[in-house]
């Protein structure tokens, strides 16, 4: 009978090691199954970043070739300004075609996302703007864009070309009192 129980209890504890054993391969395949669905969604989240940079790249490169070619446009818009003012019937006809010219860069630009904005009566804004000139007046609140001397263009996601502005600027104030008062004249004018 002792040999019986000996025969039985191997077995059992064959079977407690082969559970034991069952446990841990279930385990490593859980972690294995976890770190190969981490490691797709890494991966996944690595070819959307790539992606993303790419359209991000080509766009800049876009935006910087656009943006050499708003001089161009510039002399294109001064250019048909003059030869409005030369009623020469041979001007005329050049500065329409200067205007199909100009208004298939205009159109090249849309297709693009570049826009040109408005600057003149806004409030300065150091990220859209570029002050070339600053004059203190009276006639305008302070940092309001008098003046634009050169169009600036946008896309959806930055600026291209900053606008060149004239900006107003309250005139400094002078602390200097007149020469010529008495002292009881100076004492009355800083009361008030």
């Amino acid at each position: 009978m002792s040999e019986e129980r000996q025969e039985d209890q191997i077995p059992e504890e064959q079977l407690e090691t082969q559970q034991t054993e069952a446990q841990e391969i279930q385990k490593e395949e859980i972690d294995f199954e976890e770190k190969y669905l981490r490691l797709l969604a890494e991966l996944e989240n690595t070819r959307k970043r790539m992606q993303k940079e790419k359209q991000q790249s080509v766009r800049f490169a876009i935006e910087n070739a656009i943006s050499e070619f708003l001089p161009i446009m510039d002399n294109f818009e001064n250019a048909l300004t003059f030869a409005k003012q030369n009623t020469s019937t041979e001007v005329q006809n050049w500065a329409s075609g200067f205007q199909m010219i100009l208004t298939q860069f205009k159109d090249l630009l849309h297709n693009h996302g570049v826009v040109a904005f408005h600057s003149e009566g806004n409030q300065f804004d150091p990220h859209c703007h570029e002050a070339v000139e600053i004059i203190e007046t009276d006639e305008h609140p302070e940092g309001v864009i008098i003046q634009e001397f050169a169009k600036g263009y946008k896309s959806q996601h930055r600026t291209i070309r900053p606008a060149k502005v004239k900006v107003s600027k309250k005139p400094v104030k002078s602390d200097e009192e007149p020469a010529d008062l008495s002292m009881e004249e100076k004492l009355q004018i800083k009361e008030l």
